[in-house]
Parts: structure tokens; C-alpha cells; sequence
């Protein structure tokens, strides 16, 4: 398969030569590059609950389900992406990983946009704000036995978990998880920035999409924001979706923290990717989806989760905070991807994950490890 489009970075035609599964060469070519589509990577989210209609969490959650959740994925853009399994009781979180763990068994294409499955919570802040929609009841404190128990029941497929440092446990949590090799991540927290700077000590690498999770009320300094904006030892996810951080937040947090510890995620829920109208969600109630995306609490002003495709948070990114396409393409491919793998890169012997956008930068074409799943006629 031969792919050809317009480099994000540069602006010049390239073209992407696919062999199977991998990517067999990358050139740049002559020819007239305007009305080309964008050529990028396929992106790469390390933060999903779901998606059209799909969901990793909940008492439904089957094999089939992941399946076809990464397949509505992939028809989006978002080649590679970890399901994140929210604070519940253990045995819910168990059984949604190791129904991660069948659907890979069972279907290969699965087993390759998987790399790994994201625990948020359950080891996170019990108070209004930070917790989010999280359920208090099963907030708890962290136990390294638990997340063995979670590795033995899928595989050892966790790899990345959210926690918040203000328990007692946080740092010696931080270190079992590390030394087992998976990444944890600082979120839904009320810690101090002292609290934020030892679990980096002991290992922390993410910040959980900064800026929300939080209380609506900060002291102006110190805090856990500025804490860990200014540790450069932690890589922030930022959900760009136009609601959950105003333009000038996301702007201003993007410059603060770097280019090149930055990454976007989608955090999308089940009802990302459906029509506008009203819904009944298991954690919200009753919510509304607007056509832009917003996906609020039914007849007021509060969120409800996020329910737009990785996809259009790039979009939004490259429009809104005046960073270059290319740089915004990058915090949606290579950034994330360095921590599954070295995912979202254009290189021989890379997967052959491509994504074609056109000028509105919408979606044109999607190859997932060289099969066409979106577009196109292969």
C-alpha cells in the first residue's frame, strides 16, 4: 500500500510505503503538495473509557465490547489507545481488565491498537472536586497486593495507574508499581506540592489531564498545578476538547510545562462520537450532548465527561493556542507514544498506522497496521 499526503511538520509531499502490518519506507517525493491531504501517524490516546457507544467500565463490559470499541476508534484516527478502567470496586475493575485481556486474545487487530490497559483511581482524593465523577464509596487507599491482583488477573496488562500522592502509601505505592514496570501517574488530587515532588521521587512519569480534577478553588501558591507544571520529570496529558480547559488555560499550560512533555488524550466516554440529544449515562444521569462535543449534566452547566475524539483535540490544539500543526500532530502521536512503546511514528519498521486529514483537518483515511479501516479503497 502506497500512502502519500502532506508532512505536518514541513509542509512537503511524502509518501509511506506499507509492508503488512509495519511500515517498509518513508521518502519525500516531488509533486504539488497544496491540495494534498495531511499525512500524520496514527494517534495514539492514553486516556479512554469509551467510545460510540462503547465502554470499558460498568457491569456490561464484555470481550466483544472491547472489540468493537477499537475498532470505532480506529475509524477515528486513534490507532493505538488504552482502555482506562475508573475507581469501582475491585472486582468491577477486574473484570473489565481481563475483558481487555480476551479481546486481545481473541482479535488481532485489538491486540495491536492495545498496548496496555490504565487503572484511574482507585487510589485517588475522596473530595468534591478532585474526585470528579469518581464514586467516593470506592475511593481507597493504595495496595500494592491489589494492583498484583489486578496484573494476575489480565496478564500483567496494566501499565499505567493514576493516583493521587496525598495518601500515606503514595510513595512506596509509587515505587512497587515502577519497579513492576508500569508508569504511574499523578491525578484527581488535593496533594501538596511537596506530596506531588515525592511520588515523582519514587518514580511518577504523567500528570493525569492536568488542570481538571481539581477543586474549583486554589490557593494562587503554592499548589499541586504549579507543582507539577514545574516538575520537568512528569509529562502532562491536557484534554483538549474546548470544554474542559479554556483556550488561554490550555495555551498557557502548554508553554509552562513544554512541547516536549506534553500530550493530548481524549478521556472520552462511551458517548463521545454519538449524535447530539439527551442520554441517560450510569454516572451522570441524565446528560446532553451538544453538536460541539459539549457533554453536560441535563439543564445545567456542568460537565458530564469528555465526548470528543483525540482527533478533535488536535484540531482544536493547532487551532486555539498557536503552537504549528506539526507541533500539535506530535502531542497526539510520538509524545503519548513514547510511553507505549515508541507508538506514533512514521519510520521503516514502525506499525503502519497513517491517518489522512484534509484541509479542515477532519478525517479523511485510516490504515491500522497496514488494513484500511476508515476511508479510501486500500
Amino acid at each position: 500500500m502506497r500512502l502519500r499526503g502532506r508532512d505536518p511538520a514541513s509542509g512537503r509531499l511524502v509518501e509511506v510505503t506499507t509492508d503488512g502490518p509495519v511500515i517498509a519506507h518513508v521518502r519525500a517525493v516531488d509533486g504539488a503538495a497544496e491540495d494534498a491531504p495531511w499525512l500524520l501517524p496514527g494517534l495514539v490516546d492514553l486516556q479512554v473509557n469509551g467510545y460510540g457507544g462503547h465502554d470499558v467500565n460498568g457491569p456490561d463490559v464484555t470481550a466483544d465490547e472491547v472489540v468493537a470499541l477499537a475498532r470505532a476508534l480506529a475509524a477515528a484516527g486513534t490507532t493505538t489507545f488504552v482502555p482506562t478502567v475508573i475507581t469501582a470496586a475491585e472486582a468491577d475493575i477486574v473484570r473489565s481488565l481481563r475483558a481487555v485481556a480476551e479481546a486481545r486474545a481473541r482479535d488481532e487487530a485489538t491486540r495491536r491498537a492495545i498496548p496496555c490497559v490504565h487503572v484511574e483511581g482507585p487510589h485517588i482524593s475522596d473530595q468534591d472536586g478532585p474526585r470528579g465523577a469518581h464514586p467516593v464509596e470506592h475511593v481507597r487507599p493504595p495496595d500494592p497486593a491489589e494492583f498484583d491482583r489486578w496484573q494476575a488477573a489480565c496478564d500483567g496488562l496494566v501499565g499505567i495507574v493514576t493516583l493521587s500522592p496525598h495518601h500515606a502509601g503514595a510513595v512506596a505505592y509509587t515505587e512497587h508499581v515502577t519497579r513492576a514496570g508500569a508508569i504511574v501517574a499523578i491525578g484527581h488530587t488535593h496533594a501538596s506540592p511537596d506530596e506531588v515532588r515525592a511520588v515523582a521521587d519514587a518514580g511518577a512519569r504523567l500528570s493525569t489531564h492536568l488542570g481538571n480534577g481539581a477543586h474549583a478553588v486554589l490557593p494562587r501558591h503554592p499548589n499541586h498545578l504549579w507543582a507539577q507544571l514545574a516538575d520537568d520529570r512528569l509529562t502532562a496529558g491536557f484534554i483538549a476538547d474546548g470544554h474542559h480547559l479554556p483556550a488561554d488555560t490550555l495555551t498557557a499550560m502548554l508553554r509552562a510545562k513544554g512541547l516536549d512533555r506534553s500530550l493530548l488524550v481524549s478521556d472520552s466516554v462511551a458517548l463521545a462520537g454519538m449524535p447530539p440529544g439527551e442520554y441517560a449515562s450510569p454516572i451522570g444521569g441524565a446528560v446532553e450532548l451538544s453538536a460541539d462535543g459539549r457533554l453536560s449534566v441535563a439543564g445545567t452547566p456542568y460537565l458530564a465527561g469528555a465526548a470528543r475524539s483525540l482527533a478533535d483535540g488536535l484540531a482544536h490544539a493547532a487551532a486555539v493556542t498557536g503552537i504549528g500543526l506539526g507541533d500539535a500532530v506530535r502531542l497526539a502521536t510520538a509524545n503519548p507514544g513514547r510511553f507505549v512503546g515508541g507508538r506514533g511514528v512514521l519510520a521503516p519498521g514502525a506499525q503502519a498506522d497513517v491517518v489522512l486529514l484534509d484541509a479542515a483537518l477532519r478525517v479523511q483515511r485510516v490504515v491500522a497496521a497496514g488494513t484500511e479501516v476508515a476511508g479510501g479503497a486500500g
